[in-house]
């Protein structure tokens, strides 16, 4: 296989796993595919961004704690969650969360099942490692999408290694929780996380595959 053959397959290979197997990835592994995401491009090479790997003890504090918290209403988001979908976009949210429950055999009006499945947000979806995605201050919108591709990087370059992820803007929603377990100073405001290792290929849930639409209704050439 060439390398654009292989680039390409990676970039098929690539998507959102929510169950893992809880071995984890040697230390020398994740330096690797963390050293090769730094090339990630960024605005006038700021890299604005700071990744938290979290495993072990504090990732099982974590585990225990983000869902008690959030169960008991304690949200605390660094950035807004209103964004409102319509039209096709609302159309792909709606396919996209039949696929995943249609997977896993829960049925629309089982709002318990999913409600439980949501849970395991937070959770990890049992994963050995998170990875927290800052931006500190006093950086905005054009930095954000800058993590965006530093993320992205993350993802391939896990895939590439044969290992899955799942990029979680649930994990958001208790950025102080994760912040003080971590040490973390509140300058460095949380966008995201995800949750990654071996994909644990029994669970249901990963027989999921969501949809993508043609790139004919999402491009447009111009000359």
């Amino acid at each position: 296989m060439n390398h654009a053959h292989a680039f390409y397959d990676v970039l098929e290979r690539r998507r959102s796993v929510r169950a893992f197997r809880p071995e984890p990835i040697a230390e020398a592994r994740l330096q690797k595919i963390f050293r090769a995401a730094q090339q990630a491009p960024s605005n006038c090479n700021t890299q604005p961004w700071l990744c938290a790997v979290v495993s072990g003890e504090r990732l099982e504090v974590l585990r225990a704690a983000i869902p008690e918290a959030f169960t008991a209403g304690q949200w605390t988001m660094d950035f807004p969650y209103d964004g409102q979908y319509q039209g096709v976009y609302k159309e792909r949210q709606y396919q996209a969360a039949t696929d995943l429950y249609s997977a896993m055999g829960i049925a629309r009006e089982d709002k318990a099942g999913r409600n439980e499945q949501f849970m395991q947000n937070f959770r990890f979806f049992g994963a050995p490692h998170v990875a927290f995605i800052f931006l500190p201050e006093p950086f905005g919108l054009r930095e954000a999408a800058d993590c965006g591709m530093y993320a992205q990087s993350v993802m391939l370059a896990l895939t590439a290694e044969g290992l899955a992820s799942c990029p979680q803007t649930a994990l958001s929603f208790n950025a102080d929780l994760v912040r003080e377990v971590l040490g973390i100073g509140a300058e460095n405001k949380l966008l995201f996380g995800i949750s990654f290792g071996e994909e644990d290929t029994d669970a249901a849930v990963n027989n999921c595959r969501t949809q993508r639409d043609t790139s004919d209704n999402c491009l447009r050439f111009f000359s």
